[in-house]
């Protein structure tokens, strides 16, 4: 299994196109995803997706020896979806702003993958409203109002065609995931969390 951390986006929720270099005052939050990654030692290799709207964290990834995979910037689904057409094996997903993921949680997910050819991880409303987090990505799961995490286990092999793929889901309510800094709201949170 290999790690892709995705971080070639525009920011334009945070309304700044690095917002992958938050919290510069401790590690910039790209590089404390990518170390939980690192950290959980289950993973071959591990990658980060970037693109021309986030230069800056392009080039801190460079600087750090991560290696990336260069995507059109075109949104989240057309760039994760180029990239598993040029992969044939089984990709942990993790979105670049995740400030509270570790390696106990990433080994908790790996552990959980069933094979499937895609898994996503999502957190009930109630998790996130008792934290008083808000997300931008719905889905009813089993009748259960969720979000997206940003997590996903592909299996690249298995996929055709990105557009008719049928993911699975599996609920996770659990901070290290559910926390992703997309606001401004988020990082104010993030200082009282």
């Amino acid at each position: 299994m290999i790690g892709l951390v995705m971080a070639g986006g525009k920011g334009t929720r945070m309304e700044m196109p690095d917002e992958k270099l938050l919290l510069t005052y401790r590690k910039p939050v790209i590089l404390h995803v990518i170390d939980a990654l690192k950290n959980s030692n289950s993973l071959e290799k591990i990658f980060a997706a970037t693109s021309s709207n986030s230069p800056k964290t392009q080039k801190l990834l460079k600087e750090s020896g991560i290696p990336i995979i260069q995507t059109s910037g075109k949104g989240y689904a057309n760039d994760l979806n180029s990239i598993l057409q040029s992969l044939d094996q089984v990709v942990l997903v993790v979105s670049g702003d995740l400030p509270f993921l570790d390696d106990s949680i990433i080994k908790q997910i790996i552990e959980s993958y069933d094979g499937s050819k895609w898994t996503s991880f999502v957190i009930t409303k109630g998790f996130l409203e008792s934290l008083n987090i808000s997300s931008a990505a719905p889905i009813v799961v089993d009748g259960v109002d969720c979000y997206y995490s940003g997590v996903s286990i592909v299996d690249a092999s298995k996929i055709t065609n990105f557009y008719s793929v049928v993911e699975s889901f599996k609920i996770l309510d659990d901070k290290r995931i559910a926390f992703n800094l997309n606001t401004k709201q988020d990082y104010d949170l993030l200082g009282t969390a």
